[in-house]
């Protein structure tokens, strides 16, 4: 073949992986690990990586071991977290803080966090070694990657979608008496169950009692397969949590209970309402700082509540969800501007909304249009900034290697406090001085 022919295979190949590289990587998954990483190297970073994120993560796993660690650094720092996440979670100790070596400091946190789970949740005790297969495989293709990947004896097989979410399941002995040239889809059937990876193990305990089923699904909050509970690693899980359980009655545990002495509790908890209190005296500050322009206009004190409160109520709103997403592993510490963005527009509009509803009632009260002006102002800031506040605290925390259930609410209150306060005072000064 000639060199402009060589050129125009390859022009093509690249433009065939561009546009199909779900329908690339189905096809890749069948080949040796030496030639899917030969495949991945020749393509520039950002078409490898398109096509890697649509790898059965199975194939994932054994090119990775094929790649040199500069794209392997490339690959896992610019794909999802979650995705590196799952693939890392199938590799030894050893290997995995290995790779996690060659990444900034900052995706080397996020990464681990999204690997540590509860020890008494369902990701705890999963096996994150599978083999993944498509709903449109034959029975003799899915013969041959099981050969392959001698995956952990099971009795299932569990099917999943181009984007790697659970969808049906295969019993082993329908595949075996099969004819090869079966779509899987043929003898698939619906899953009776799955679990998040954050599940108690209760939860898991009553699910796999419920369905009469050896191994459990577990997925991430999109829905994607990440592990199998097996029944028996769940029998010695639950011996384990019942022998800690044992522990904890007898003061073993340094976590604070229902029944926990008062010196234990006065400890735990006196801090930081000592921390409150220091932060309550620092919003009374900036009251403070406008005491002759509330002293001139007596009816801002009657509505500085008001601005305090619907910015309040705004950032607790952001830092629920924030919280609740990285409890999850919805998202990581560098989906942060993301979500900033969509809680902050939505408390643009929201707190629009809300200010003119308040000016109107202000006017009708005062029969003061500044007033009204003022408050509208105030309230918008403030509403922007408890929302950036609710997102940016709890991501800031955990990035520190902090709980953000500990403490999260306290800075986040004496935030919207002084912002809102600030804004509302200052604005009026701001005017009061203009007129």
């Amino acid at each position: 073949m000639s060199t402009a022919s060589e050129h125009v295979v390859a022009a093509l190949n690249r433009e065939y992986l561009n546009r199909y590289p779900g329908e690339a990587a189905h096809e890749l998954a069948f080949a040796r690990a030496e030639e899917i990483s030969s495949v991945l190297r020749a393509l520039p970073v950002p078409q490898a990586l398109q096509l890697w994120q649509h790898l059965p993560v199975s194939a994932q796993e054994e090119a990775l071991l094929q790649l040199p660690d500069a794209f392997i650094r490339a690959l896992l720092a610019r794909g999802e977290p979650q995705a590196a996440a799952r693939l890392l979670l199938r590799l030894p100790a050893e290997g995995r803080d290995h790779y996690l070596s060659l990444l900034s400091k900052e995706r080397r946190h996020e990464l681990n966090q999204l690997l540590e789970y509860p020890a008494d949740s369902a990701g705890a005790v999963m096996d994150p070694r599978f083999l993944t297969l498509r709903a449109e495989l034959q029975v003799r293709e899915a013969l041959r990657l099981l050969q392959r990947h001698k995956p952990k004896f099971s009795r299932q097989l569990f099917l999943t979608d181009a984007e790697g979410a659970v969808t049906q399941m295969v019993e082993i002995q329908e595949l075996a008496l099969a004819d090869g040239a079966t779509p899987l889809q043929m003898l698939a059937k619906p899953v009776p169950a799955v679990v998040l990876a954050t599940a108690s193990r209760d939860e898991v305990v009553e699910q796999l009692e419920k369905y009469k089923m050896t191994d459990l699904p577990v997925v991430d909050i999109d829905g994607r397969l990440i592990g199998l509970i097996r029944h028996d690693v769940l029998v010695t899980a639950v011996q384990e949590e019942a022998t800690a359980d044992i522990q904890t009655m007898v003061g073993a545990s340094k976590d604070e209970r229902a029944l926990s002495s008062v010196g234990f509790v006065v400890r735990k908890r006196l801090p930081w309402l000592q921390i409150n209190l220091l932060t309550a005296f620092l919003a009374a500050s900036v009251v403070g700082l406008f005491e002759g322009t509330i002293a001139r206009f007596t009816a801002l004190a009657v509505l500085l509540p008001v601005v305090a409160g619907q910015s309040g109520n705004t950032g607790a709103q952001a830092l629920a969800v924030t919280m609740r997403g990285l409890a999850l592993r919805e998202i990581g510490t560098s989906h942060w501007r993301r979500v900033a963005r969509k809680e902050i527009g939505a408390a643009f509009i929201n707190g629009l909304a809300v200010a003119l509803t308040t000016a109107l009632g202000v006017y009708v009260w005062s029969g003061s249009f500044g007033l009204g002006l003022v408050i509208t102002l105030s309230m918008i800031l403030s509403m922007m900034a408890a929302a950036f506040s609710g997102v940016i605290i709890p991501v800031m925390l955990r990035s520190l290697g902090q709980d953000p259930a500990q403490s999260s609410s306290i800075i986040l209150t004496t935030v919207t406090d002084v912002v809102g306060f600030f804004s509302f005072l200052g604005i009026a000064t701001l005017l009061a001085a203009m007129l």
